[in-house]
């Protein structure tokens, strides 16, 4: 049975999540992200990651994309938008339609 909602990432930006009730997992480091966000896809359903971390285990994060559970989902950190996530989504986008209309630039 998959529990809820994770958030993954740098200390000082998961940290407000447990107040929500969210259950957070800070990280230093690629190497540790990776072995957290693979034990957390086997009981979460949704794990938010911080667009910096999520960034540097882009290669593991693919491999959940092609599988129903768990949604994973970059977000900004409490450092700002690195602009992960909206590359991952216009990309997503372009594969489906083929063409970018959140952008609107031709390449």
């Amino acid at each position: 049975m998959r529990n809820g909602i994770a958030v993954v990432g740098d200390k000082d930006s998961v940290l407000a999540f447990k107040a929500i009730g969210i259950d957070a997992y800070p990280v230093d480091g690629e190497m540790q992200a990776r072995s957290v966000v693979r034990e957390l896809a086997r009981t979460y359903s949704v794990i938010f990651i911080t667009d910096a971390i999520a960034a540097q285990i882009e290669s593991l994060l693919k491999r959940y994309k092609t599988r129903p559970y768990p949604v994973v989902v970059p977000i900004p950190s409490a450092e700002g938008n690195t602009g992960f996530g909206m590359q991952g989504i216009k990309n997503d986008v372009e594969k489906a339609i083929g063409s970018d209309i959140i952008f609107g630039k031709e390449e």
